[in-house]
């Protein structure tokens, strides 16, 4: 297979893969496998309280991953047979890494070549005629750089669930079903296959 073929499918292939990592976690479990990363997840720590989490890709934001959060609570609350809950505590991280990688069109290839590398020459406006060496990292292009930084955001809460109305006045608790039915419509759910 010719070189240029291998090259177009290699990056036929890559760009496969980043259209389909490009959209913001959907309202789903968390589990291995999916075509999106995240999701939510609880833990039963007793018969009415449970630890909550969310865990969004780097293109979901905290507003959406604390909204997934609540409305997942809310929705334990109902399939368990409760009313409100009231949250103990609550905790969003904030994930950040960097990724620093050389430029794609400065790479040692001269190297295969023992001492030989290419070395030119270019005029700079008001600098006159420059050299260019990729061997001593010229600044006009050696030693670039691409760094990216990536955010990922996870909320967890620890909650308790109750039965009969929500007390006036506690900031900490909510009506379970009025938190649904007031996130339902921001809710994102996996597209259908």
């Amino acid at each position: 297979m010719p070189r240029k073929s291998v090259a177009f499918a290699t990056a036929l292939v890559l760009s496969a893969g980043l259209v389909a990592c490009a959209t913001q976690t959907p309202y789903q479990p968390n589990v291995r496998g999916q075509p999106t990363a995240g999701g939510f997840s609880e833990v039963k720590l007793e018969s009415n309280r449970f630890r909550v989490t969310f865990n969004g890709n780097s293109l979901t934001s905290r507003e959406t991953v604390e909204g997934y959060l609540l409305y997942r609570a809310a929705e334990l609350t109902v399939e368990n047979g409760y009313d409100w809950f009231a949250i103990v505590n609550r905790d969003t991280d904030k994930k950040v890494d960097s990724y620093v990688e050389p430029d794609p069109f400065y790479s040692p290839w001269y190297g295969s070549y023992g001492f030989w590398r290419p070395s030119w020459r270019y005029y700079g406006h008001g600098a006159g005629w420059r050299g260019w060496d990729p061997f001593w990292g010229d600044p006009f292009w050696g030693d670039r750089v691409d760094i990216r930084t990536v955010e990922k955001f996870e909320a967890s809460a620890e909650i308790v669930l109750q039965k009969g109305a929500k007390p006036a006045g506690d900031i900490k608790a909510f009506d379970a079903r009025a938190v649904i039915e007031n996130l339902k419509p921001r809710i994102k759910y996996p597209e259908a296959k």
